[in-house]
């Protein structure tokens, strides 16, 4: 924990808030990469010809899963797998769509329905931690907001610090998130590899791999990002405390 102070202590807010410019920066160009690539690959329609329904259905049956549903909600890269409801949520973009894209985004969250099923040990830890994840999320802006204001004009640490733990659970979760993620894909581009009935070609499967590795990277800017937030309000706090 000295240790800990000390570099805490010698990390000024200014430094720390630069920091999280360049990694904003960062963001955008990563999250501006991606989009662009989606709809590149969105528009390469698919040899097999295709959904993204038809993709996550063949998958789940491929893997034995008979109890998933293959449903189709609203918004743009809103896709995701829902273990409470053990359904695959397909924007209709990707749902209806046969491009590469598509397959790609389909098989990825089918690879999570593949993780709940084999109860994959980062899922299940990451869903462990939702219920705390979702009170700290709640608590974290004004607790940051109005501890940094206590800190300010009152000196007292108390409220910040608690906005603080509350972040640094926020952050734990993002980086939790991560194997996760890419463990999807793995599992997505595996089964894309030897189903020649859904990716026909060598091309095919290094376009939905490299849309899978853009989808990835925002995962990871994400959880740099939060690292990044952390610090600065955690900078606050150790140096109130030194002054």
């Amino acid at each position: 924990m000295n240790h800990l102070s000390l570099i805490m202590g010698n990390i000024a807010p200014n430094s720390a808030w630069f920091l999280m410019i360049i990694i904003a920066l960062v963001s955008f160009v990563v999250q501006w990469r991606f989009r662009s690539k989606f709809k590149q690959y969105s528009e390469i329609g698919l040899l097999s010809g295709l959904s993204g329904q038809e993709v996550a259905v063949k998958m789940l049956r491929a893997h034995g899963i008979f109890d998933v549903q293959v449903i189709c909600v609203d918004g743009q890269l809103t896709d995701h797998y829902n273990p409470e409801t053990k359904t695959v949520n397909l924007s209709t973009d990707v749902f209806y769509s046969r491009s590469i894209a598509a397959a790609a985004v389909a098989a990825h969250e089918c690879g999570h329905a593949v993780q709940h099923a084999q109860a994959y040990s980062w899922l299940s830890f990451r869903s462990a931690l939702v219920p705390a994840i979702n009170v700290a999320s709640t608590i974290t802006q004004w607790t940051l907001f109005i501890g940094v204001m206590l800190l300010a004009f009152s000196g007292s640490p108390y409220v910040l610090a608690i906005g603080v733990v509350a972040l640094a659970l926020v952050t734990f979760f993002s980086f939790v998130t991560l194997p996760v993620e890419f463990d999807a894909s793995r599992r997505a581009l595996a089964w894309l590899d030897n189903n020649y009935a859904v990716v026909q070609t060598g091309q095919e499967h290094e376009m939905a791999k490299d849309a899978l590795w853009w989808a990835a990277m925002t995962y990871v800017v994400a959880a740099i990002s939060a690292l990044a937030t952390l610090v600065y309000y955690a900078s606050f706090l150790f140096n109130g405390r030194r002054n």
